[in-house]
């Protein structure tokens, strides 16, 4: 095979994600790519045929029904694969067909525009406390608000929303990053997989003994009720891994890019100051420009799906690359690659998904990012970088695409109650 056609083996560390997918897109709006373990899947680049995959009832994420490789999960390399648990999990985003439907109902009714409107006091508070913090941070030198800001009030809002006990948040968290942002070997991640497993499972029997006013033991009522009929035991657990996971990391990238880019293009920020542009329109563009999930894995082909020219063979790996297909210069012109609040096609993006897996807590993203941010710029609005914008280290995943560290550097004359 040429070079072109020989699989191109994709860096985990996600060291230049905009540059690979770049290279993806020039190898054709989809390719082959080898994932860690000489798994070799198709990457999808183009917006046009992702859509169109994303949409196709012969296209499935289940891989216990529609990926021959992984043997029903009993085989030697569901148990090793160091990305296993992208797929494995039995919940709304890997169910197909009608067991998606049903698992996606007993969620999104938490997931409501009125359920979620409600909960802008709350955020509104967190973000007012968590500002003060970093004002008091400020005083001793520049601020990481990755850490300070787009982490800790995602995580505090998705864990307050599922009744995640303060106790159990810390270690949880650490899993859940260790996993979705570090390079690990087979052996690291069946550890992860055990340690938070059993973590999940003492979350499960605490809410059972001491439910209270939260998603978690709203899921654990309909597990229990009618003799588990609407969810099963391992359903329940990998339905709270995807919430916790999932409502917290888009976010938190979200509003960490959303940031960056601000401060990097000042004349983008001075349109949103003067009404030229919107906060919507800044969290549009940016998860069109920096997609929160670089990649995601995996879809699989039903049947054999044949196109203009691509065949996808019943059984073959599909990753979406969402950080291609956001600066698909077919759709947003030779300027895709910059960060524009004036484009008409800003909108024009699938970074929250497409399709029947669209992210039921989109809206609560954007409603979070769209409260943090005009806080953030109002209460600091000499706010500047301490590094180059080019000079931030990207996090060691292909898959989450954010930053290690945001350190940002505060006048000193904006302080709390001014």
């Amino acid at each position: 095979m040429t070079e072109q056609h020989c699989p191109y083996a994709m860096d985990q560390s996600g060291q230049d994600i905009q540059g690979e997918a770049t290279l993806l897109r020039g190898r054709g709006r989809a390719t082959q790519v080898e994932l860690p373990g000489g798994v070799v899947v198709w990457a999808v680049t183009d917006m046009a045929l992702t859509k169109q995959l994303l949409t196709d009832s012969r296209v499935s994420r289940d891989p216990y029904l529609h990926w021959p490789r992984w043997e029903n999960g009993e085989g030697e390399f569901a148990r090793t694969w160091p990305l296993a648990m992208w797929v494995a999990d039995r919940n709304m985003i890997t169910a197909y067909g009608a067991e998606h439907s049903r698992l996606r109902k007993l969620v999104a009714k938490a997931f409501t525009a009125r359920r979620t409107a409600a909960l802008r006091p709350r955020i509104e508070a967190i973000t007012a406390e968590l500002l003060d913090r970093v004002a008091e941070l400020a005083q001793d030198g520049p601020v990481d608000l990755r850490a300070d800001l787009a982490y800790a009030l995602p995580t505090r809002v998705i864990s307050d929303l599922l009744g995640i006990p303060d106790d159990l948040r810390p270690e949880l968290l650490r899993i859940v990053g260790a996993w979705l942002h570090g390079p690990a070997s087979e052996e690291e991640a069946m550890a992860l997989a055990g340690e938070m497993y059993a973590l999940l499972a003492r979350l499960i029997e605490l809410k059972r003994s001491v439910p209270g006013d939260d998603l978690v033991s709203g899921l654990i009522a309909a597990r229990d009720e009618d003799d588990g009929a609407g969810l099963s035991e391992q359903e329940l657990v990998d339905t709270v891994l995807l919430l916790f996971t999932a409502g917290h990391e888009t976010t938190v990238n979200l509003l960490d890019h959303a940031v960056h880019r601000l401060l990097s293009h000042p004349d983008q920020l001075a349109l949103v100051r003067a009404g030229t542009a919107s906060w919507d329109d800044v969290i549009d563009e940016t998860v069109r420009l920096e997609a929160p999930f670089a990649n995601m894995p995996l879809r699989f082909a039903v049947e054999d799906i044949v196109l203009d020219d691509v065949t996808f063979a019943r059984g073959d790996a599909i990753m979406i690359s969402f950080a291609g297909v956001g600066r698909d210069p077919l759709v947003h012109g030779e300027s895709a690659d910059l960060f524009d609040l004036t484009r008409s096609t800003l909108r024009d993006h699938i970074g929250f998904g497409h399709g029947v897996h669209y992210c039921i807590g989109a809206p609560l993203a954007r409603l979070e990012v769209a409260i943090a941010l005009p806080a953030l710029f109002e209460r600091f609005p000499g706010l500047e970088l301490v590094e180059p914008a080019d000079g931030l280290k990207p996090l060691e995943s292909f898959i989450s695409n954010g930053h290690r560290e945001l350190p940002v550097r505060i006048q000193p004359l904006v302080t709390a109650g001014v």
